[in-house]
């Protein structure tokens, strides 16, 4: 019984920090099926609201805006995602001059008025989600970009500042370590402070 608790504590644990995931590789895109430098990409919101993302030579950017861009990659089904976001909407509406966050829909195919009831609405995430067939393509262009190679797991976010994809820090501990994206929840605590140096180191 003391072994079948560990168990369950053990996984609960494991999903929280490393995520939810699905049984789908990461395959590499192919050049044909890769946006090409200027690209313009609308987005629509679930609420329906625009914004449009500029493919540069090695990712994106905000059109005509020099925001700091977050892309969380993620699930409504997704228990550390649905934690994290009522954190995430404070921290953008605390940061909206300076950054702007996109919530990318990924492994699921549910309607927009699906997202706003049972995701939205339970978790106060009413920063810019956008539910669209696009969507894929852009995640498997992030992972080209980035030379993610195993199989993903969300949330999984990336930072850009001027399309440039930024080294961010680990978010167990908080050390720097190089990798241009975060795996698992994360706080905002982390996410300020890996923001601030990007901001300085300008």
């Amino acid at each position: 019984m003391k072994n079948i608790k560990f168990i369950t504590l053990f996984l609960t644990a494991f999903l929280l920090l490393n995520g939810c995931s699905k049984d789908e590789s990461n395959t590499q895109t192919s050049q044909s099926e890769q946006y090409k430098i200027a690209d313009e990409i609308e987005l629509t919101s679930i609420i329906g609201t625009k914004a449009t993302l500029i493919r540069t030579e090695n990712g994106f950017k905000l059109k005509d805006s020099d925001k700091i861009l977050m892309l969380d990659i993620f699930g409504t089904y997704c228990a550390p995602c649905q934690k994290e976001a009522p954190h995430l909407m404070d921290f953008q509406l605390k940061n909206a001059d300076k950054f702007m966050l996109i919530g990318l829909i990924h492994f699921e195919d549910v309607s927009d008025e699906y997202v706003l009831e049972n995701f939205s609405k339970k978790y106060n995430a009413y920063y810019f989600i956008a539910n669209s067939k696009e969507n894929s393509k852009i995640v498997d262009q992030i992972l080209n970009d980035i030379n993610y190679n195993r199989a993903l797991s969300i949330p999984f976010k990336v930072v850009l500042k001027d399309g440039i994809y930024q080294s961010l820090s680990d978010n167990i501990d908080g050390t720097v370590v190089g990798n241009k994206f975060y795996l698992g929840e994360v706080s905002t605590n982390t996410i300020s402070q890996d923001i601030d140096k990007i901001l300085n180191a300008n």
